[in-house]
This record gives structure tokens, C-alpha cells and sequence, in this order.
């Protein structure tokens, strides 16, 4: 079973390649949760980047907006090393740890 979706905001076109209906709700899933994030939700700014940073061989993902240099980091799952959002967005102010839109 072949689907094809595009993302929410439209910018990004995937074809999804299953043997059950199962599978394809879960990778269908697992793009949505990573790839449908359309705008960052302190400034509701829809310019976003990818951000992949390696600290001491380790990798970290994350979304940033590029308007308020908000973050939305992604954790990875033990298993399958499929992402997952983490904790909403998050803004460096200075003192504290962030800010949670």
C-alpha cells in the first residue's frame, strides 16, 4: 500500500510505503508529529528551520523560528530512533530556564 500526504502547511510532500493499514497510520503518524508543526506558537512566526546539533558525539533535534530564535526540541525514542516533540516551545530570556508557549 503506497499513500501520499502533504504536510499541513504544504511545503513538504511524502510518499508513504506500507504493508498494512496499521504501519501506515503509524509512520503516517510519526511524520505528522515531526513535520506538521507550521508555526512556532510564542511569536506564531511560520519561518522555521531544522536544527541538528551534535554535542560529544550525541545528536540533538530541534525546530527554531527564525523571528524569535524560539525552540521546539525533539527527543528520540530508545527503540527505533523515531522522534517526538518535547515540552512546547521554549525561549533563552537571560535567567531562567525558558519560556513555555
Amino acid at each position: 500500500m503506497k499513500i501520499k500526504y502533504t504536510s499541513k502547511n504544504q511545503r513538504m510532500n511524502v510518499e508513504i510505503d506500507s504493508d498494512s493499514v496499521k504501519d501506515t497510520f503509524k509512520k503516517l503518524a510519526e511524520f505528522q508529529e515531526v513535520f506538521d508543526e507550521s508555526s512556532c506558537t510564542l511569536c506564531n512566526n511560520d519561518d522555521l528551520q531544522f536544527v541538528v546539533r551534535t554535542v560529544d558525539g550525541n545528536d540533538f533535534y530541534e525546530l527554531k523560528c527564525k523571528k524569535c530564535s524560539a525552540k521546539r526540541a525533539f527527543g528520540q525514542h530508545k527503540s527505533g530512533g523515531s522522534l517526538f516533540p518535547k515540552n512546547g516551545w521554549h525561549k533563552w530570556n537571560g535567567n531562567q530556564n525558558g519560556t513555555t508557549g
